[in-house]
């Protein structure tokens, strides 16, 4: 799960909507602007979610995330991690512009590439306008792109194939991710709520155990690739407490099949606002935690040379009497975005071990607002 923008990006869509009729403020290409609807009433929460409908963009919500990630496989048994992000924001302030450059819907993105056996590890990111031809959302199926960067889903549902793209000046993407399993609702049939803010469900679901082949190029060579995948996508009026500066949140395919979601967000003195967890086991239902069953707890920290932020490198999940531990593969995977999208944040391949210290499975650590409080 991926929390979107920090204060001072709000800040900077603020500025672009005062400015909208002005040009060259983002990246734009030739062509009309579309005519896209903004915020509206959320769509009920009881309405269960259909495929591959609900793959596509929900227009109709302020937020809304598709987050790709996993761990590959070169020869030699060297492991690489990746991430392809996408955020989809509605403008509120921008809907009644007649201007053709209005920013009704921004779309950022961002990806990265691991390499803990050396230590190495690049990003980039991007943000645009939806329209002119270059930047897009559908509607009917998942299908995200950003001039030459796209997410999109093909094929029937419960077989879907998920394509992941992204190419930066010292790294390329080019994943095909086919699903195993079926689709991961969390909270209440795909809906979360919240006690801070009744009234503002999210929208919420997982593509666990994704079946990964494809290249992967760095340091001036392409490779092919082999792996497991996690695909989340998440849409709502608002995805954070009022009183939450951050969150931590963790997705892990594991070994026999299995596959875990736990994420919490947290007040600025560390405790939590709000936690929520989904395990599925081969040959059971998927059991969707009581706020109450959870509790993560932060480990050994890394201090970020580079900005001075520490963060929790290692957690202890417990959840309804099972212990995991969750530790990062490398300490150094802190995304500093300058001002680009998210801002600094850390995202970094990382280990499920169980209570006796045996790895059981892999995935991703994501933890925001430790760099600065994150506000969405």
């Amino acid at each position: 799960m991926s929390w979107g923008l920090t204060r001072r990006q709000w800040l900077r869509l603020s500025s672009v909507s005062a400015l909208s009729g002005a040009s060259g403020l983002l990246p734009l290409g030739a062509g009309a602007q579309q005519s896209l609807p903004v915020v509206s009433a959320a769509h009920p929460p009881d309405v269960p979610l259909r495929f591959p409908q609900d793959e596509g963009a929900h227009l109709a919500s302020r937020a809304e995330w598709w987050n790709l990630k996993g761990v590959l496989q070169l020869e030699g048994r060297q492991t690489l991690g990746f991430h392809i992000a996408y955020f989809r924001t509605a403008v509120e302030s921008a809907e009644h512009n007649p201007s053709r450059f209005a920013p009704r819907h921004l779309i950022g993105a961002r990806a990265s590439l691991s390499d803990p056996l050396h230590g190495a590890a690049w990003h980039n990111q991007r943000m645009a306008r939806v329209g002119f031809g270059l930047v897009d959302v559908a509607q009917d199926d998942m299908r995200v792109t950003l001039q030459d960067w796209l997410l999109a889903r093909s094929g029937a549902v419960g077989q879907g194939v998920f394509l992941g793209r992204a190419t930066a000046a010292d790294f390329m993407l080019d994943l095909r991710c086919t699903q195993t399993q079926a689709v991961m609702l969390h909270g209440e049939g795909g809906t979360i709520h919240r006690d801070p803010f009744l009234g503002y469900p999210t929208r919420y679901y997982s593509q666990p155990q994704l079946k990964v082949a494809g290249r992967v190029g760095y340091q001036r060579r392409t490779v092919q690739v082999t792996g497991q995948a996690w695909l989340d996508h998440g849409w709502g009026r608002r995805m954070m407490a009022p009183d939450a500066v951050g969150a931590d949140w963790v997705c892990m395919n594991l070994h026999d099949g299995s596959a875990l979601m736990a994420f919490r967000m947290r007040r600025g003195d560390g405790s939590a606002v709000w936690e929520g967890a989904t395990l599925r086991q081969p040959g059971r239902p998927d059991h969707v935690f009581k706020h109450e069953e959870i509790r993560m707890t932060p480990g050994q920290t890394w201090r970020s040379p580079a900005t001075g932020a520490s963060y929790p490198v290692s957690w202890r999940i417990d959840l309804a009497g099972a212990v995991y531990t969750v530790k990062a593969r490398m300490n150094q995977q802190e995304v500093d975005g300058g001002n680009g999208i998210g801002d600094v944040y850390w995202e970094g391949l990382s280990d499920l071990l169980d209570a006796q210290g045996r790895v059981i499975g892999s995935g991703y650590l994501e933890m925001t607002g430790y760099a600065g409080e994150l506000m969405l």
